[in-house]
């Protein structure tokens, strides 16, 4: 499994932009790498993912908006979060899922949008 360490969350205004980054301990090259993220007092939610053949899947509550990307070399996963509204705050959690390997996840980073 590989170690996660999530980074770039931050306050900021309804409307606004902030990007996230993941960082892992291993190689992701094999890995479904995804973003989830929880709400005070609601349960983690699935947010995007990114299959190792590029596949998207992204939740229709952020569709238009987010954005998840990868980038093998660095072993690093990012989301671009646009157009933030005060229903996007929460903490945001990295998360990759090898076959083999199993899944690991990051500790989180806090992504506060005011109204």
């Amino acid at each position: 499994q590989v170690q996660l360490v999530e980074s770039g969350g931050g306050l900021v205004q309804s409307g606004g932009s902030l990007r996230l980054s993941c960082a892992a301990s291993g190689s992701i090259y094999s890995c479904t790498m995804a973003w989830h993220r929880q709400a005070p007092g609601k349960q983690r939610e699935f947010v995007a993912s990114i299959t190792s053949s590029g596949r998207l899947n992204v939740a229709d509550s952020v569709r238009g908006r987010f954005a998840i990307s990868t980038d093998n070399a660095k072993n690093m996963a990012y989301l671009q979060m646009n157009a933030l509204k005060p229903e996007d705050t929460g903490t945001y959690y990295c998360n990759a899922v090898h076959h083999f390997l199993g899944s690991s996840w990051g500790v989180g980073t806090l992504v506060t949008v005011s109204s």
